[in-house]
This record gives C-alpha cells, sequence and structure tokens, in this order.
C-alpha cells in the first residue's frame, strides 16, 4: 500500500521535525516524483487526490486509477503460488508497519481526525478497497490460500537467520548455503 507517513522524530529534535514537515510538503511535487524513490511510494490517507493525480509509481501498482487499471497485471498477480508479505515488528521505517502486509492509515475522516501519531487507525488489508474491489487479485490470491502474513523480530530490514531461513526454505525450496 506505499508508506503512509515518515518514521517519527525524537522529541525535541528540531531539525529532523523541519526536515519532516519539509518532506512531507514536496513528497507529491513533480521533482520529488521523478527523483526520489521513496517519494514514489508515499501515500498519504489525508492527500489521496493529491497523490492520484501526482504518484504515477505506486498508483499504477496498486491499480488505483479506474479508468487505467490494467488487468494483465491483476491476472498475473492473483496467479502467483504464494505472496510472503514480511512485517518487521519494531520497524520505525516503514509507517505504518503494517502496509507490508497492505494496511494504511485510515484517511482522517475515517479515524475520527488526524490526531498524534499514535492515534492513528491502521486500516488492515482485507478492509482496504484495493482488496474488498480486488484492484491487484490480491483477495483472489489470499482467497486460494496464497497470501502469507509473516512476523520478524526487528526493525526494517533487519532480517536475522531465524527469521528468514525457514521462509526461504518453505517458501523458495532448496538447501539454504551461509
Amino acid at each position: 500500500m506505499g508508506v503512509s507517513d515518515f518514521p517519527l522524530c525524537r522529541p525535541f529534535d528540531l531539525l529532523c521535525q523541519v526536515a519532516r514537515n519539509a518532506a512531507r510538503a514536496g513528497v507529491y511535487r513533480p521533482w520529488a516524483q521523478e527523483h526520489l524513490v521513496q517519494a514514489q511510494y508515499y501515500r498519504d490517507p489525508a492527500q489521496l487526490p493529491l497523490y492520484l493525480s501526482a504518484n504515477h509509481f505506486l498508483t499504477s501498482v496498486n491499480n488505483e486509477i479506474p479508468t487505467a487499471r490494467n488487468a494483465t497485471y491483476k491476472q498475473n498477480f492473483a496467479s502467483l503460488e504464494n505472496l510472503v508479505l514480511i512485517l518487521f515488528a519494531q520497524d520505525k521505517t516503514v509507517v505504518p508497519k503494517e502496509s507490508a502486509w497492505f494496511g494504511s492509515y485510515a484517511p482522517p475522516e475515517d479515524a475520527g481526525g488526524r490526531g498524534t501519531e499514535n492515534e492513528k487507525k491502521v486500516v488492515p488489508m482485507r478492509a482496504q478497497l484495493l482488496y474488498t474491489e480486488d484492484w491487484i487479485g490480491l483477495r483472489k490470491l489470499d482467497e486460494k490460500g496464497a497470501v502469507k502474513l509473516k512476523t520478524c523480530n526487528g526493525e526494517h530490514m533487519q532480517l536475522s537467520r531465524d527469521c528468514w531461513e525457514p521462509i526461504v526454505k518453505k517458501y523458495v525450496g532448496g538447501v539454504v548455503e551461509w
């Protein structure tokens, strides 16, 4: 689903807060969308109309533009044998961390107002329009039991061998050499 916010700053880290606010303000500008990979994954539920008009990568990946939906993409995605989605339990880089499982923050009107960072409501995968209307074939894939939701302890991309090795053995197959 993309990321819905930037990582939080430590209390009283004014430089971080200024940078975070500047990034939020400029993420949908053409330069950012054309030159910053991170901007192409940014999907702010408080700015959905702007996101839908400015973003050309994630909107395509999520098949979010009704007039541009790709039926072949949806069919190919739904035909996967398995889709293994890994959430990092202590992730502070991907916000919200549940976006690893196609979750995202609710738009402000659905969340009872924007609130503080800790009060934002996460809409889980199975409650997303992308899923319920099956824009990318995710619901079909899930209904056949092919969506695997896995959790690894640790921060973003800090994969311990205890976490990744059983996943690779089960879903990729073969012996894992170290």
